[in-house]
């Protein structure tokens, strides 16, 4: 990693990561393979970030280090890269299993249980298909319908809010400090 810590993927520990290289690795990660429109590709850094705003409009009493777990829902992606669901389910289960054992490594690292409880996965669930919806509406040329018959619109979805993608230096330190303003421990 840039910080200079060396992550073992297939035993990764919490004192190996660091939220700088997590930044920096999903702010230089495209959504949908950067096929989308506009100057800058989508990163999984700006979608986090999405992800994090909708599941907070869905339930702003929400604790605050559940809208971490949120902003932290896809930062495996910083090492492993943004794979499509069918490819992820064609790997099967060596995938799921390294992705999920950074998944925990980064929950521990940043004061979160290494397996989040149900209601908040489902939350976060939901606010990942939202945003994906208007993703896929907005920058990847899909139409309302086409877009609702492929990926799904979850009730409530958000319809009126814009994705406008920013440059990988913005979207970084955007991400940056959004986990500073929920709690982030960098301790």
């Amino acid at each position: 990693m840039l910080s200079g810590r060396r992550l073992d993927l297939l035993d990764p520990s919490p004192i190996d990561v660091e939220i700088l290289d997590i930044a920096h690795g999903l702010a230089r990660v495209s959504r949908w393979n950067g096929q989308t429109k506009g100057i800058y590709p989508l990163s999984v850094a700006q979608h986090s970030l999405l992800v994090e705003k909708i599941m907070s409009l869905n339930a702003p009493k929400l604790e605050r280090r559940w809208r971490l777990a949120a902003l932290l829902h896809d930062a495996p992606e910083y090492v492993i890269g943004d794979m499509i669901s069918p490819f992820k389910y064609a790997l099967g289960g060596i995938y799921r299993d390294i992705e999920s054992r950074l998944e925990a490594a980064i929950h521990i690292r940043f004061g979160l249980p290494a397996t989040l409880p149900e209601a908040v996965k489902r939350a976060i669930k939901r606010a990942d298909g939202m945003a994906a919806w208007l993703e896929a509406t907005q920058l990847a040329g899909f139409t309302d319908d086409e877009a609702t018959k492929i990926i799904g619109k979850p009730p409530g979805t958000p319809v009126q809010m814009r994705i406008r993608p920013k440059s990988a230096e913005q979207a970084a330190e955007a991400f940056l400090k959004r986990f500073a303003v929920l709690g982030g421990n960098t301790v």
